[in-house]
């Protein structure tokens, strides 16, 4: 945990959706905002990034859309509406990235890093080594660390691996304790 007290206000934030700050539906996909649910004290979470951090991305693989369950329009006000939850609860969104891509060799799709290359593109300022990938799946690590991330593994729904993996550097069982561990770490310092 010792890289975390290295954290300035330069350092970017990624966030997966599902899963670390949404329930994930156990059947379908998230269709409209009416299925959207947040976990128990995400919302929250985002005031202790936005002091801590000059930039939250989320980035997110959304394939109900490529399987044409839900239109772009659907997916586009589930986020405008998560953007302005967030913003009520006192944090920000620089942007929402997502990928809606059936196949696994899109550049877009996670594990593959297009959709923080395209972050980097509208944010040059953005260092991944000094970025932050916090997601519930192994293709979320191993987006993170093919950037050159810092990694954060959330046990929200999935129990993740048995194992100590070198694609994590921590775990947490929720994004609420990262936001106080991260908090407390950086307050320490």
């Amino acid at each position: 945990m010792n890289w975390m007290k290295q954290i300035e206000l330069d350092w970017t934030l990624f966030l997966d959706r599902d899963g670390v700050i949404n329930y994930e539906s156990q059947d379908d996909y998230i269709m409209d905002w009416n299925t959207f649910r947040f976990l128990p004290g995400s919302i929250e979470t985002f005031s202790i990034f936005g002091q801590l951090f000059k930039k939250v991305f989320i980035v997110t693989n959304q394939k109900g859309v490529g399987k044409g369950l839900m239109s772009e329009d659907d997916l586009i006000v589930i986020h405008k509406k998560l953007s302005s939850a967030v913003e009520n609860a006192g944090g920000s969104i620089a942007k929402i990235y997502y990928c809606t891509a059936l196949e696994d060799e899109d550049p877009c799709r996670k594990p593959n890093n297009g959709m923080a290359l395209m972050a980097k593109k509208d944010f040059p300022e953005i260092e991944f080594h000094k970025s932050i990938m916090v997601g519930n799946t192994m293709s979320d690590m191993q987006f993170g660390k093919s950037c050159g991330m810092f990694t954060v593994f959330i046990r929200s729904e999935k129990p993740g691996p048995a194992s100590v993996d070198p694609l994590i550097d921590l775990v947490f069982s929720d994004l609420s304790s990262f936001a106080k561990a991260l908090q407390k770490s950086v307050s320490t310092k």
